[in-house]
């Protein structure tokens, strides 16, 4: 089990965010958690959604390195004005790493840091964090292909959070950091500016839409589309907003990593399967703000959909931090038979179906037991919430925390 950081303080602070300051309200919180993912040797892209604590986590872990803010108006004018001002100051740095935090904001930033490559081999190595590839790929930049990885940041997961782990509470207010350390007060206001403002504003500052208000109108709609398959044409109706576009919205949040497409797999071609993604927004408070929800108590309706988007989380979040994280799927027949997770590496296919009862029943498990007995997965899970391990047929049936406890001591996903 993860440990937080050694000394880890709590403070007074006037609570800061996205770019507001709200003298009003003095909260405790801690000052960081220990992250399970790992500074690589070699330069890197760290992409993430905001908030989600990237720039915390490298200022932590790469403390003496020569380090540029492009979401800093100064940092961002200075540079774009003198184009030779970042080489000429890397060029004079003494340490190895550097640090260009926000890099989407100045991609031709990427020029230079190419050429410092060329010219200095192995001298320095780079960190180039942002929200999203989306811009710098739709601006044709030199993204490096080849000198640079690419890796993902997510919300916080139970492995780091370790005693402070609260399910009830994350299905209600995800764990973005400012909103899982803040109180449930804070953090509904957190995750209300987080929608109403930042992802607007995101999305309006990185010019990635025309009509900003056709797709914030969009975006409140995505939060009762979360779990589902979606009716690109009833999403059009809905919005006003032409078939094509609400297609570029849903690649928009994809791109920005506010969601992320499940597809459908298809080990069978004689059956036939659902062949279109389903849609999961990366973070429960989000889906719940979205919803309109937040301040309220979960209903039996909304859960089975809120574990099944946190856990998507962990899983995936666990899986990035593999040197082959494999692919995840879901599965669903023609006559309705479905699995809410199928991860697939090679001849490996492990099954998981997700359940927010306190009981394991039987009917739970039917589809993860056909598939098993013919021999389409190798191997099968069922997560529910109740206190015991149980088996159910050909079926490891977990609880939720013992599932996660299990899935970073690296017993869930063997090949």
């Amino acid at each position: 089990m993860a440990e937080k950081v050694a000394n880890k303080k709590t403070i007074n602070r006037s609570f800061h965010f996205l770019g507001c300051s709200w003298p009003f309200c003095i909260v405790k919180w801690p000052l960081m958690y220990q992250r399970i993912a790992k500074i690589p040797n070699y330069s890197f892209f760290l992409f993430g959604p905001r908030s989600t604590g990237k720039t915390t986590w490298l200022k932590s872990e790469l403390p003496d390195a020569f380090w540029v803010n492009l979401l800093r108006d100064e940092d961002l004018l200075q540079y774009r004005g003198d184009m030779s001002l970042f080489s000429r100051r890397v060029e004079a740095f003494k340490g190895k790493w550097v640090v260009v935090d926000e890099v989407q904001k100045l991609p031709s930033i990427l020029n230079d840091i190419h050429d410092l490559m060329t010219r200095f081999p192995g001298r320095f190595t780079f960190a180039l964090s942002g929200s999203s590839a989306r811009k710098l790929k739709r601006s044709g930049v030199n993204l490096l292909a080849g000198r640079v990885i690419e890796k993902r940041f997510f919300p916080l997961v139970r492995e780091e959070l370790g005693a402070d782990f609260d399910l009830e509470r994350i299905l209600k207010l995800g764990t973005l950091p400012l909103a899982l350390t803040t109180p449930e007060e804070i953090a509904t206001q957190v995750l209300f500016a987080y929608v109403n403002t930042y992802l607007k504003e995101e999305i309006q500052q990185e010019a990635l839409v025309e009509d900003v208000g056709s797709f914030h109108r969009f975006l409140f709609i995505s939060g009762l589309l979360n779990g589902t398959i979606p009716n690109i044409s009833s999403v059009s109706r809905d919005t006003g907003t032409a078939r094509k576009t609400v297609e570029r919205y849903f690649d928009i949040l994809v791109d920005t990593l506010i969601a992320v497409r499940l597809p459908s797999w298809k080990p069978r071609a004689k059956v036939r399967e659902c062949s279109k993604p389903k849609f999961y927004l990366f973070d429960t408070g989000v889906v719940r703000a979205l919803q309109n929800k937040l301040g309220t108590p979960i209903n039996p309706a909304e859960r089975g959909l809120l574990l099944e988007t946190y856990l998507i989380h962990e899983v995936r979040t666990y899986l990035q931090q593999l040197p082959n994280p494999g692919q995840l799927f879901y599965w669903r027949s023609g006559t309705g038979a479905e699995v809410d997770l199928i991860w697939s590496l090679g001849e490996t296919h492990i099954g998981i179906e997700i359940k927010a009862s306190q009981k394991w029943r039987r009917e739970y498990g039917k589809a993860l037991r056909d598939l098993r007995s013919k021999g389409t997965l190798t191997q099968a899970f069922g997560i529910y919430c109740g206190e015991y391990p149980e088996k159910d047929g050909g079926i490891d049936v977990l609880p939720v925390e013992l599932f996660l406890e299990k899935l970073y001591r690296r017993e869930i996903f063997k090949i």
